[in-house]
């Protein structure tokens, strides 16, 4: 099945200088730190790899009766459906008596402002004013309201199921498992998936396509919903394993490999801008901002975990505390105050990207939209996900070391700097979810125009 074209950008020629000055800039480096000589070699080597591919190569809930025009010619892949599930699959999911975030709480805020929380007041004594108030408290896990709001106003949108192309299932999965998935009662977790499959089973349109041109968002990773019926595989719920769901087009923060019918979306941010200009202005203000440090970590340690490589970042950083800037999680203090991680992003040049609890973290989509350029130590981080959202060319926009080679140090080669950050900034629309319909093409879009394209590609293949 095609996907969107990923963004390309034209490649820069390799430069002699570039080479000769980071040569320079090295040596400068052994006198001072010559235990970290090694990692800025490897560095070096990296960017001479990357010299020649590049020659080469307030709480709320979504009103079901927005009204929807009639915009035929402009929907060339055709309109969805969206299904008004029983209350019980959504609204009645959200925790309304709990509209701001709390670290010990994964769904408090949800609810908040259609998914996009509160305006994040901290960022205010910092950021210009015109810039901060696109900035909100969102939780990381409300995907499923934000698509679910955006389809709903949708231009593309239709009232008359016997005219969609394609159907929405407004089911809160993420919501309805998650709850659940810290106790030992594994028929909860499956039981909103079940009831939701039986009420959509009975639907006409699911039964004319089986569900083949059905799609939802789910606000959690894959391996939440892929309990297998070995007792001592306990975790998560079977939602995806089951039989009803093997046809269904899924957005999710993280995809199983060589499952195509999940298609991992960005995870939301707290940079919802209205319109082009206000996007346009956070660009350049992220293009141009004064950064101080080379590197930045933001994390925890996880100490349960065999040699933890989290704690290995953490460690070095601390210790070079001139090269590396740390932003300890531990507390919960991240979750909260967006102000303590984007400074930290917005004021260094590059952001280390360990795997998360999974092998996806939201942090990764923080550090691009602050300009910053992320290095990955596993490529199922990114580079084997988010296909319709990210440059086609990952060496264009990040670095990547393999987290078994990593040793300590550090280097800086302007002009890599320079170009990746650019193509990082570049990106920026296409892993945020902006407010409504803001005049520029963003993640939502991305999403949305992809499955309408796939879906009618399936039809117009089996017919």
């Amino acid at each position: 099945m095609n996907s969107p074209e990923t963004q390309t950008q034209k490649k820069p020629p390799k430069t002699i200088n570039l080479v000769k000055n980071t040569l320079d800039l090295a040596q400068s480096y052994v006198s001072v730190h010559p235990r970290l000589f090694l990692f800025i070699l490897f560095f070096l080597i990296q960017a001479l790899v990357i010299s020649v591919v590049t020659r080469n190569s307030p709480p709320c809930f979504p009103d079901k009766d927005v009204v929807v025009s009639d915009h035929t010619e402009e929907c060339l892949s055709g309109k969805v459906y969206v299904y008004d599930l029983p209350s019980m699959f959504n609204e009645d999911l959200l925790l309304h008596n709990c509209t701001d975030l709390n670290p010990w709480n994964w769904q408090c805020g949800v609810v908040s402002n259609h998914g996009y929380g509160g305006p994040a007041a901290e960022l205010r004594p910092f950021l210009p004013e015109n810039l901060s108030k696109s900035w909100y408290r969102t939780n990381q896990f409300a995907l499923e309201l934000i698509f679910h709001e955006r389809i709903l106003k949708h231009k593309c949108r239709t009232l008359e199921p016997e005219s969609a192309a394609a159907f929405y299932i407004p089911f809160y999965a993420g919501l309805a498992v998650g709850k659940y998935l810290w106790t030992n009662d594994t028929s909860k977790r499956d039981w909103h998936c079940k009831m939701m499959l039986t009420w959509v089973k009975n639907q006409k349109y699911w039964k004319r396509s089986n569900g083949s041109d059905h799609f939802i968002t789910i606000g959690r990773i894959t391996w939440d919903f892929r309990r297998l019926t070995d007792p001592g595989k306990i975790w998560g719920s079977t939602f995806l394993n089951m039989p009803e769901m093997q046809k269904v087009t899924r957005f999710i923060i993280e995809k199983a490999p060589g499952d195509a019918h999940d298609v991992s979306v960005p995870y939301p941010t707290g940079f919802h801008p209205k319109t082009r200009e206000t996007l346009n202005q956070w660009q350049n203000y992220a293009r141009d901002y004064n950064r101080s440090t080379l590197f930045t970590f933001i994390g925890a340690t996880r100490n349960w975990v065999n040699h933890d490589f989290r704690g290995l970042l953490l460690s070095y950083c601390k210790n070079e505390s001139d090269l590396c800037r740390v932003v300890d999680c531990a507390s919960g203090r991240c979750s909260t105050d967006s102000s303590v991680t984007l400074k930290a992003l917005l004021g260094s040049e590059f952001c280390l990207q360990p795997r998360g609890d999974s092998f996806t973290r939201r942090s990764v989509f923080d550090c691009m939209v602050a300009g910053s350029v992320p290095v990955f130590f596993w490529k199922r981080t990114a580079y084997d996900q988010y296909e319709w959202f990210l440059p086609g060319e990952p060496e264009s926009y990040s670095v990547y070391i393999n987290h078994e080679e990593v040793r300590n140090g550090s280097r800086t080669i302007k002009e890599e700097i320079r170009r990746k950050r650019e193509k990082v900034i570049e990106t920026i629309p296409r892993i945020i979810y902006g407010m409504s319909n803001g005049g520029f093409e963003d993640a939502f879009d991305v999403a949305f125009d992809g499955v309408l394209e796939r879906i009618k590609e399936d039809k117009e293949w089996s017919d």
